[in-house]
């Protein structure tokens, strides 16, 4: 059964969703992201996937209390990404509760210190992050391309020992257009042991369902809950069932 992670992106300390990443389209949901949290954990959700967009914009945390207080509130597993840089940023996601971090940008433009993070952290509890736009790893919050290829980027880091990857097709993100099956498809043909979790588009529980029968691991999905295009209790409720019936 596909992992379901609900996402809460970050500006503020509210909870928001943009469009394609741009911080012009941004629409605020909820003032109270540790609210919404204990909504997801109420209704049987186990992990979620928190976005400091702040801080990815800043390139350095800057809603660690946010984090701090969705992780003690909750036994949710946390996530977290957004503005992680230095030694220090990720060792203050750590201190505020984060179970595990997603990385992106670092790994672009400085490779050793992720490797070092790797190493020191193990690949439990890192994401890379691989954020895609026109088949480029874009970086520092969508706001630049960079020129790594998504299946070589991969590559050389799986080599390396990661094992969980966020995968985002930007174009897709925030659209409600439905994900970009082939693109995780290809990631998983090329990678069939990675723990990949698909990102962006996602609009309904059939999208989520054609995800699962397409093999991919995991999905994030944040505007569709929040917009009420999926019935969060069914979804669950429904994973429920289909586990015990696998098991």
């Amino acid at each position: 059964m596909i992992e379901l992670i609900p996402a809460i992106d970050i500006i503020d300390g509210q909870c928001v969703r943009l469009t394609k990443g741009d911080y012009g389209q941004k629409t605020v949901y909820s003032n109270s992201p540790a609210t919404m949290a204990k909504e997801f954990e109420r209704l049987g959700f186990q992990r979620l996937h928190v976005v400091d967009l702040d801080g990815a914009k800043s390139k350095h945390i800057v809603n660690s209390a946010v984090l701090r207080r969705i992780s003690t509130e909750t036994r949710l597993t946390v996530d977290f990404g957004g503005g992680i840089k230095t030694d220090e940023d990720i060792e203050k996601a750590f201190a505020a509760g984060a179970a595990m971090v997603t990385v992106g940008s670092i790994a672009v433009t400085q490779p050793e210190l992720f490797m070092g993070w790797l190493e020191k952290y193990g690949a439990d509890r890192l994401i890379l992050g691989a954020d895609v736009r026109h088949g480029k790893i874009s970086i520092n919050g969508w706001k630049e391309d960079s020129d790594e290829d998504l299946l070589p980027f991969l590559r050389k880091y799986i080599d390396a020992g990661v094992k969980n990857v966020l995968c985002t097709e930007i174009s897709k993100d925030g659209t409600l257009s439905g994900p970009a099956i082939d693109l995780y498809k290809q990631v998983m043909e090329a990678y069939p042991q990675l723990h990949l979790i698909a990102s962006g588009g996602v609009s309904s529980k059939e999208d989520i369902d054609a995800l699962d029968a397409a093999g991919i691991p995991a999905v994030v999905f944040g505007k569709a809950i929040y917009e009420g295009k999926i019935d969060l209790r069914e979804l669950v409720n429904s994973q429920i069932v289909n586990s015990q019936i696998v098991k």
